[in-house]
């Protein structure tokens, strides 16, 4: 049975790359951005607010969703749907979109005056640091694409090996096998160390293979179980305020010294993870018009919405604005243009499989 908080909590993470992304037009983490004007300390601690848990919560849900859609197919029709859904908007993506982010960073930033085919040759002969704010090769906000593609493969070899994942992995959890809900409280927080840990595998500049991997198998094995969402929502009188004081401090840390330790974000990531599942299901479990309207957009709405922001910021820079209202217009402006193009590319047949419309 289909679980609408999943696809509501997916929805509205999807939603939230507008705001982040468009601080990170003046992120002060060094790393810059395809457009960048500048250091705000305060937007980019906004950014420490969610950046904790916001893509891992989506790799933690694509796992819970693997499991009922496991339940429902073969896994050679998941093979082909987990392909058509997402092999190839990636390759599409990469051709038609991608380019054209590392183009206005080329154009911002070292004043590029050459046209896109002239671009497009460049990116796809240009190999540096993979983030392409220098406009040479990048997978862009695509590595999400790739990533739970390969994940899904690997995974489905590993669900083969292991249809249950053993209860006597964990240390704490006793002697009983097979059952997830035999992890207590406790257990279930410290999780959150294996995810840490294979944060350092595959690696490649902060995007961690082996972390989103640990998260996909964590969603698979355990989170999809309802009696451990009901064992953690048994104790949502201390995690969620455990969740508020933790996210605060983070903030508070970052603000003040600029602090931003992989252990304790894995930490933070995890306990904002669960707390999530656990308001999910408590308020986000009925369907609604905007439910049923992001379920059909959310997808291409991912795809699209980063390149449409990168393209606005550079057009935005020129113009002299206040930065609330700058960092507004843009946040607002891309959402409304991506939701445009949403509908204009669902009436192409190409382009709708490209984009990735179910």
């Amino acid at each position: 049975m289909r679980k609408i908080y999943i696809d509501n909590l997916r929805n509205y993470t999807i939603l939230l790359l507008f705001p982040v992304h468009t601080f990170m037009v003046w992120n002060d983490f060094g790393s810059r951005f395809y457009v960048w004007m500048g250091e705000s300390r305060l937007l980019s601690t906004l950014i420490v607010l969610v950046n904790p848990w916001f893509m891992p919560l989506l790799f933690v849900l694509a796992g819970i969703s693997a499991r009922h859609a496991l339940e429902q197919r073969s896994r050679r029709e998941y093979v082909k749907q987990r392909a058509r859904k997402l092999l190839v908007p990636f390759l599409g993506g990469l051709l038609l979109l991608v380019p054209f982010q590392s183009l206005f960073a080329r154009k911002f930033f070292f004043e590029y005056q050459g046209g896109l085919a002239s671009h497009w040759h460049y990116f796809f002969t240009h190999l540096t640091d993979f983030s392409g704010y220098d406009g040479a090769f990048t997978p862009g906000h695509l590595w999400f694409i790739l990533f739970l593609f390969l994940i899904s493969m690997v995974s489905l070899a590993i669900f083969c090996i292991l249809p249950q994942l053993p209860i006597s992995l964990l240390p704490s959890a006793g002697r009983t096998k097979g059952k997830a809900a035999a992890i207590p409280f406790g257990g279930l927080l410290l999780l959150f160390l294996p995810v840490w840990l294979m944060y350092y595998l595959g690696n490649f500049g902060g995007f961690s293979l082996g972390k989103n991997l640990a998260l996909f198998l964590l969603g698979y094995y355990y989170l999809s179980q309802d009696s451990v969402l009901e064992c953690l929502e048994q104790h949502a009188g201390w995690l969620l305020p455990l969740w508020t004081a933790v996210t605060l401090l983070s903030v508070l840390l970052y603000y003040r010294f600029a602090y931003y330790g992989d252990l304790w974000v894995n930490l933070v990531g995890w306990i904002s993870i669960l707390s999530l599942l656990v308001l999910g299901r408590r308020f986000l479990d009925k369907p609604t018009a905007v439910t049923k309207y992001l379920n059909r957009m959310s997808y291409p709405i991912y795809l699209l919405h980063q390149t449409i922001l990168v393209a606005l910021a550079y057009y935005m820079a020129r113009i002299s604005l206040p930065l609330p209202a700058l960092a507004a217009s843009i946040c607002i402006g891309s959402l409304l243009l991506t939701l445009a193009a949403c509908h204009l590319l669902r009436h192409i047949p190409l382009l709708r499989l490209l984009a990735g419309f179910s």
